[in-house]
């Protein structure tokens, strides 16, 4: 990829949980430039418990995921 691509970690976990703490303390150096962060937002659970919720925050992950 070009040096001015823009690096996306996605992932469908909130933010303060799956691989993404760990990558963000890591990856930009080994890299060499930062990253964007595409998620749900920090939660102390790992899921809503509400099937519509879940799927309108699905949702707007991936449509962040593609946005510029």
């Amino acid at each position: 990829y070009p040096a001015d691509a823009e690096l996306v970690w996605a992932q469908e976990e909130p933010e303060n949980q799956g691989a993404w703490p760990f990558m963000a303390a890591h990856l930009p150096a080994l890299v060499g430039r930062e990253l964007r962060v595409v998620s749900r937002a920090a939660s102390a659970s790992t899921a809503t418990g509400l099937k519509k919720v879940h799927d309108a925050e699905q949702a707007d992950v991936v449509e962040r995921v593609f946005a510029r």
